[in-house]
């Protein structure tokens, strides 16, 4: 048994499997997130969140394969019966991507069900995640790197019901700089706001927020934004204060089966020292806040 301290991933993603009384982690592998050629996906497997088993393979790139490094970020989301895989993934000279994949189970295998990713060919894009607007249409809401753009961006794109093709055009939902509480950060002389890991999170009310992740004055950090028309295309204003502040982030939120919610981020976020943690969440009316 392995316990959250074993594990280096970054970027952890819970699915509860209620069938199996299990819950699912999926992340990042710690050791090939910025270097050298990615294996992979893997998951494990707990009773408790707190001892796990693993790991074991969830997606091994098929031969032809269009990209070989920088497999980031993956997320397991159940759509009309069949669970499909959200993972961002890049090659050299070949701009980075969300691709979706889908298998019967949350044990995979996962498959591509499309030739490339989702996101636009020409944008550098990471970290894609499901989005279903009030009249049960997906979108894919990302970000537009900030490495491309300067002001990191989140943007929603259609997709067809069964998540093959993209539909339209990418929609912008705002800028990094939005948010009162971050900060310009200076990677190797370039300077920029990163907008990271969104994630959609209805309220028992039926607010839709959503959580992001960039960098304030604790290191990375998380944030709060909130759908004025409570649909994904919001008009989305900035909570002014972040709701985690300690050097963690790319979080997302589910719920435990004897029935808090839960948020999963890493933290560090410097490796090789990342590991999963989970701490609950209480909902107020219109937000989050920790427990």
């Amino acid at each position: 048994m392995l316990k959250n301290t074993d594990i280096h991933i970054r970027d952890p993603f819970v699915l509860p499997v209620a069938a199996e009384r299990l819950y699912y982690l999926y992340g990042t592998t710690g050791p090939e997130c910025w270097t050298g050629p990615a294996t992979g996906f893997d998951y494990y497997t707990s009773p408790d969140l707190q001892h796990w088993q693993g790991p074991f393979p969830a997606f091994r790139p098929p031969v032809g394969f269009w990209a070989d490094r920088n497999f980031w970020a993956p997320e397991v989301h159940v759509y009309r019966g069949r669970h499909y895989l959200f993972a961002s993934f890049k090659a050299e000279g070949v701009r980075r991507g969300t691709q979706l994949l889908a298998a019967d189970s949350p044990r995979g295998p996962f498959l591509p069900i499309s030739d490339g990713p989702a996101t636009p060919r020409d944008w550098e894009c990471l970290d894609g995640t499901l989005g279903v607007d009030a009249s049960g249409q997906p979108w894919i809401v990302f970000c537009h790197e900030w490495v491309q753009v300067g002001d990191g961006e989140i943007c929603a794109l259609r997709l067809s019901d069964d998540l093959r093709t993209p539909v339209g055009e990418p929609r912008l939902l705002f800028r990094a700089s939005e948010a009162p509480w971050a900060l310009e950060i200076d990677s190797k002389g370039r300077k920029g706001y990163v907008t990271d890991g969104p994630w959609l999170h209805r309220l028992a009310g039926g607010g839709l927020l959503m959580l992001w992740s960039s960098f304030g004055q604790g290191g990375y950090t998380v944030g709060v934004a909130r759908s004025l028309s409570g649909d994904v295309l919001g008009p989305w204003e900035q909570a002014p204060e972040p709701l985690y502040t300690g050097d963690g982030g790319h979080c997302m939120i589910f719920r435990a089966f004897d029935g808090p919610l839960q948020l999963a981020y890493h933290r560090p976020n410097v490796t090789p020292d990342e590991r999963p943690y989970f701490i609950p969440l209480r909902e107020e009316e219109a937000s989050l806040a920790l427990a």
